[in-house]
């Protein structure tokens, strides 16, 4: 694609000055300054009651501002002071109506986009391969998911996005959906045609919600993907904590006025946010926001440079590749985001979870997640290139490694291993299959069963099987690959897979 369908040119965007400061971090840092005798939670009372060890392990500035809704300082229930200023910048900085702090991470956010589209009974238009939080969110409202495919890449054997062309024919086959959510972009990278989507959805009068986790710096520089809001879409959600300098926890959710009710969103987090939002973790989200403003697009060109730079380092080691923009095709594969170097291992021999092992033990090096034939590594604003050097090193020597022990060529996956590349069938909606009477039986035989849990390897947290599916033989197979070979099993009672809930005959 071309240079003119990325992102827009964001070393000229024209931010107000105002985008230079930080209101609510600068309300937080004058009010640890103060001398308050403290009758009011935290119990910790700024530190003064805090464990030592800990104390001396974090230093005191940090307890100091970990408050809650006093005057100086706002309310995140009901803003009218320093967080209302700071989310109108945030708004400003990314080109949205409103955006809405988040201190329970971009889970908060699905689960706050499906609630305000969807009553109870309604269906929404969701990717197969969409996080778990969706489903959290679609159990909550009651909803009913009408899933699509995403394009499953036999090359990489990692699903990618979903095209304007499926998302028009679900349209078609449900014109009564309340609206289309998709993944932006995936967690190897890949993004779909957006623009289009958005242009899909908005024909039909459908809001397009995005789960944009993994791209709160798209917006930033034009090297980068397009991101959700500039493509069109309507409400979109962002850990600013995975990419960008928010602290674990932090996100934002984005929402453009006109196919979404705002006053639904606001009362759907009024239910679901906590009371006592902390402090600190919305503080980090002022600084990153003021952060990408005023210096996001050079910080963002060397984290672009370094990643490239290792991806054609890593591409010349033997038994190693990591896909970059040849591998786009703009139709199943419409774009990537280039910090993302997803290396596939099976070259040499290894899974994805023996390299992840690996690196960490023997390198140093701690990597965002495995699958069975990938390892990826997320490249940040906070990487050097130490780091980068570091991870070819690892390479250069595992690979040598494979080609002196005969390795290189040979397959450590079993073979005719199915792959959950296909969308199982449902009998119950979510929220029926997760509140419904359950059997609890042995996860070997489940197959035929309707599921009662979310089963999900995690990171990245995508479900192979799904409250209200039938479970196939081939989802049980290739889950039990995956336990076996060192992937972590997340959502239901047993995570060592021996036994599963299921609906009750």
């Amino acid at each position: 694609m071309s240079t003119s369908e990325m992102s827009p040119v964001t070393a000229t965007r024209d931010y107000s000055d105002a985008q230079r400061r930080a209101p609510l971090f600068e309300a937080l840092r004058d009010y640890a300054t103060k001398d308050m005798a403290a009758f009011h939670t935290p119990g910790h009372k700024q530190g003064r009651g805090m464990d030592r060890e800990m104390l001396e392990l974090l230093g005191e500035n940090v307890f100091k501002i970990d408050l809650c809704e006093l005057p100086e300082v706002d309310n995140l229930h009901d803003p009218d002071g320093v967080i209302k200023e700071a989310q109108e910048l945030a708004a400003e900085a990314y080109s949205a109506d409103h955006t809405f702090f988040l201190v329970n991470g971009s889970t908060t956010g699905n689960n706050v986009m499906v609630m305000t589209v969807c009553d109870p009974g309604d269906k929404i238009i969701v990717p197969r391969n969409a996080h778990k939080s969706v489903i959290g969110g679609i159990i909550l409202s009651g909803a009913k998911p009408a899933y699509v495919r995403p394009v499953w890449d036999d090359k990489l054997c990692v699903a990618h996005g979903i095209t304007p062309q499926e998302v028009e024919r679900a349209l078609q086959e449900h014109p009564d959906a309340k609206g289309v959510l998709v993944v932006h972009p995936t967690y190897f990278g890949g993004v779909s045609d957006l623009k289009r989507i958005a242009e899909v959805c908005h024909a039909h009068g459908k809001p397009l919600l995005v789960d944009e986790a993994h791209g709160p710096h798209l917006h930033f520089h034009e090297s980068l993907p397009i991101s959700a809001i500039d493509a069109g879409a309507d409400m979109v959600v962002q850990s600013t904590h995975k990419i960008i300098s928010g602290m674990t926890q932090s996100s934002m959710l984005h929402v453009q006025e006109g196919l979404v009710n705002v006053n639904r969103v606001r009362n759907v987090l009024q239910l679901i946010h906590s009371t006592s939002p902390n402090y600190v973790l919305m503080a980090s989200l002022d600084v990153a926001r003021r952060q990408m403003a005023t210096e996001g697009h050079e910080i963002l060109g060397r984290t672009i440079e370094m990643s490239e730079d290792a991806r054609r380092r890593l591409n010349a080691i033997a038994g190693v590749w990591t896909f970059g923009r040849e591998h786009c095709n703009n139709a199943d594969l419409y774009d990537l985001d280039v910090t993302k170097l997803t290396i596939n291992v099976t070259g040499m021999g290894m899974t994805g979870f023996m390299a992840l092992d690996v690196l960490n033990e023997e390198f140093g090096i701690q990597s965002e997640m495995a699958t069975l034939h990938n390892v990826l590594l997320i490249v940040t604003i906070g990487n050097s290139q130490r780091d980068l050097d570091r991870v070819v090193e690892a390479f250069s020597i595992m690979s040598a490694r494979a080609a002196k022990f005969g390795l290189m060529g040979t397959s450590a996956i079993p073979t005719g291993l199915p792959l959950p590349s296909g969308t199982p069938q449902a009998t119950l909606t979510p929220r029926e299959a997760f509140f419904a009477t359950t059997d609890t039986i042995p996860f070997e035989s489940s197959a035929g069963r309707v599921c009662s849990e979310i089963v999900a390897p995690y990171p990245p947290g995508i479900p192979i099987l799904a409250p209200g599916e039938v479970i196939s033989s081939e989802a049980v197979e290739y889950l039990k690959v995956v336990h076996q070979m060192g992937g972590f099993i997340n959502g239901p009672e047993d995570v060592r897979l021996r036994t599963i809930k299921v609906v009750a005959n």
